[in-house]
């Protein structure tokens, strides 16, 4: 009865381990599914022609996840005033912030507008310098992105951000601003002399997950093995021919065989 009792410990035991390697392994592809997903969006969108950003976005706190990294056109005049910061943005190691300006439209909302990265001064706590946008009336091509969520516990000093936190944005203005996505510059007409570095190009690759994903299941697949294996040892020992005994074993009855034909 002990036995059975130990033995039902060991087979629990391999079932929970194999469950969680399950688990794990479902976890893993849904990831995957996710980068996917992703990928596939980069792809059809990034380097589609520009359209207008109502035929995407008609209400303020839209979010259509299938339009992000769209292009859209947008005319207007930036609020320079308002231009904010967002702080903890490296770039190829270097630390730097996100320029945002929130663009005023010519219904009178308020599109935010990142107009890309400039690198962190003498003073770590603020740029040297940040290149003003445009002048009067600007037409502007961006990146659709959905918005950043606020980070409880973080904060950061007047002017700055440290979030693309929409909402936060929206409360700072007088405007109704869209308050789900923003845009990632693309261009400016007219150019100015100088501007923030660019985003870079979003990577398509979609990581490790498959890889990780068949590793768990490798690993809830030899837990039985291993339960297997040791099931079988046991019924060895328990029938009096121990592991690595066999061949002295074979070797005993050969020598009293030949002793009796002596």
């Amino acid at each position: 009865m002990s036995g059975l009792r130990r033995w039902g410990g060991y087979v629990a035991l391999t079932l929970v381990f194999a469950i969680a390697c399950g688990l794990l392994s479902w976890w893993q592809w849904s990831r995957r599914a996710e980068a996917v997903e992703r990928i596939d969006r980069i792809e059809a969108n990034y380097d589609a022609a520009p359209v207008a950003l109502g035929e995407i976005l008609p209400g303020l706190d839209d979010v259509p996840a299938e339009a992000e990294w769209h292009p859209v056109t947008l005319r207007g005049e930036y609020l320079a005033d308002d231009q904010l910061l967002v702080r903890n943005r490296p770039r190829n190691g270097a630390a730097g912030y996100e320029v945002l300006v929130p663009l005023l439209l010519s219904d009178g909302r308020v599109f935010v507008v990142d107009r890309g990265w400039v690198p962190s001064g003498s003073d770590v706590e603020t740029p040297d310098a940040v290149p003003a946008p445009p002048a009067g009336e600007v037409e502007v091509v961006a990146r659709l992105r959905g918005g950043e969520p606020e980070i409880t516990g973080r904060t950061a000093p007047p002017g700055q951000l440290a979030t693309i936190h929409l909402p936060t944005v929206a409360g700072l203005l007088d405007e109704p601003v869209y308050s789900g996505t923003y845009g990632l510059l693309v261009s400016e007409r007219p150019a100015p002399a100088e501007a923030p570095l660019p985003a870079f190009r979003p990577s398509l690759d979609e990581g490790s997950h498959l890889s990780y994903a068949l590793q768990w299941i490798a690993f809830g697949v030899l837990a039985f093995v291993g339960l297997a294996w040791a099931v079988r040892r046991e019924r060895k020992l328990a029938a009096g021919v121990a592991p690595g005994r066999r061949r002295e074993r074979d070797a005993e009855v050969e020598d009293a065989l030949l002793d009796a034909q002596g």
